[in-house]
C-alpha cells in the first residue's frame, strides 16, 4: 500500500494538466511498475539489449514478463536449409529465468514469414504440412514449461477488415481457417501448459478490422480451434476518438478468454503526407489520454482475463518506430525516454494500475 500511495501522489498532477499543457513526467522516486499492477507487466527484448546495464536495470526493476521482439520469429530461427538456430532466443530465455520474469513466445506462424524453406514446398501439401508441424513442435517445445503463452498465429486480418490474409500458410494448408486451426492444434501438443493466443494490430484503431478479428475468433472457436487467448497489440493511434478503445475491449471480453495487451506503443507522429502542425504538448495530451483509456479498459476486465500488459520496448530509443534511416529522434512512444527517465505514459499506466 505504501508503494501505491507514493505513486499516486507522484502522478496526481496528470489529472489536472488539461489546459496547462502536456501531462508532466512523473517526479521523484517511483516504485517498480510491476509492484503496483495486479497482473504481469511485460516488455520486449533482443539479445543485443542484454549487454546494456541501463536497459537491464530498467527491465529488472519494472517488468515481470519478457517477449523476444524478433529472435523467436521464424525468420531468425529457421535457416535456408531447414536447420533451426536457437542461440539468441536461448539467451533471452536464460535472462528471463535469471530475472524471475515470465517468458512469452512471439510468434510461431505469421503471414509475413514467406520463408523460402516453405515457399519451395507449397505445392507439396503433405511435405509442407509435415515441415510445418516439425517447426512448431521444435520451437514451441524447446521452452516447454518456461513459456507461459504463445502468439500462435500473428496478424491474420487484412488492414481494412475486408477479409483475411492469403499467405504461404493458407496456400500450403488449405485455406485461412485450416492453417490457423492446424497451428493451434500443433502448438497445444507441443506446449500444453502455455496459453495460446491469436494476435493482431489496429483492432482498437480500426473498428472494421476489430470486428473482423472477433468474427474470426468466434468462427474458429466454433470449429474447435484451441484458441485460449486474444492478443491486442495496441500500437495506438493517439488521434482516434475517445471511447473507441474501451468499446473494443468490452467486445473482446465477451468470449471470456484471457486478453494480452501484447505490443503497446503510442507514436507522437502522424502518418500521411500532410504536415503535422500539432504542438508537442497537444500530442502528449492525446497520447496519455489514449493510453489511460487502454489501461482503464484493461483494469475493467475480470481478473482472470487480464493475462498481461506488455509494452513494445523500454526506452524511446529502443522502439522499432525509431529505427528508420530518416528518424529525427523526436518520437516518444514508450514509458521511458532515451536516458531512461519516465515519460508521462509511465505515470498514467502506474496510476491506472494502482487503483
Amino acid at each position: 500500500m505504501i508503494h501505491r500511495r507514493a505513486l499516486l501522489a507522484s502522478t496526481a498532477a496528470l489529472a489536472a494538466c488539461g489546459a496547462q499543457g502536456a501531462p508532466p513526467a512523473p517526479a521523484g522516486p517511483l516504485p517498480p511498475l510491476k509492484s503496483v499492477a495486479p497482473f504481469p507487466v511485460g516488455t520486449v527484448a533482443m539479445a543485443g539489449h542484454l549487454s546494456d546495464p541501463a536497459w537491464r536495470r530498467l527491465v529488472s526493476t519494472h517488468f515481470s514478463q519478457l517477449t523476444p521482439e524478433w529472435e523467436m520469429k521464424m525468420e531468425y530461427i529457421l535457416q535456408r536449409d531447414g536447420a533451426l538456430r536457437f542461440d539468441a532466443p536461448d539467451r533471452l530465455a536464460d535472462f528471463a529465468r535469471d530475472a524471475g520474469a515470465r517468458l512469452f513466445g512471439h510468434a510461431l506462424i505469421w503471414y509475413a514469414q514467406e520463408h523460402p524453406w516453405f515457399t519451395a514446398l507449397v505445392d507439396d501439401r503433405a511435405r509442407f504440412a509435415a515441415e510445418h508441424d516439425r517447426y512448431i513442435a521444435a520451437v514451441a517445445g524447446r521452452w516447454r514449461g518456461q513459456i507461459v503463452g504463445w502468439d500462435v498465429v500473428n496478424e491474420p486480418v487484412e488492414d481494412d477488415g475486408s477479409g483475411y490474409r492469403d499467405c504461404v500458410w493458407s496456400r500450403g494448408l488449405g485455406g485461412i481457417d485450416a492453417y490457423i486451426i492446424r497451428a493451434f492444434e500443433q502448438a497445444q501438443a507441443a506446449a500444453p501448459e502455455a496459453t495460446l493466443f491469436l494476435n493482431d494490430y489496429d483492432l482498437e484503431n480500426r473498428p472494421r478490422k476489430g470486428a473482423a478479428f472477433l468474427r474470426l475468433v468466434e468462427r474458429l472457436l466454433k470449429a474447435g480451434a484451441p484458441i485460449q487467448g486474444i492478443g491486442v497489440q495496441s500500437h495506438l493511434d493517439i488521434e482516434i476518438p475517445r471511447g473507441r478503445i474501451g468499446a473494443f475491449m468490452r467486445e473482446a471480453a465477451q468470449f471470456g478468454l484471457p486478453i494480452h495487451v501484447s505490443e503497446l506503443d503510442a507514436s507522437l507522429k502522424r502518418g500521411g503526407r500532410l504536415p503535422d502542425l500539432r504542438l508537442r504538448a497537444q500530442k502528449r495530451t492525446q497520447q496519455t489520454a489514449r493510453v489511460a483509456e487502454l489501461a482503464e479498459a484493461f483494469m475493467d476486465l475480470p481478473p482472470a482475463q487480464r493475462f498481461a500488459f506488455t509494452v513494445w520496448g523500454v526506452r524511446d530509443s529502443d522502439s522499432w518506430l525509431r529505427r528508420a534511416e530518416n528518424d529525427d529522434g523526436q518520437d516518444s512512444p514508450l514509458l521511458f525516454d532515451d536516458a531512461g527517465r519516465p515519460n508521462p505514459m509511465f505515470g498514467v499506466l502506474a496510476e491506472a494500475f494502482a487503483k
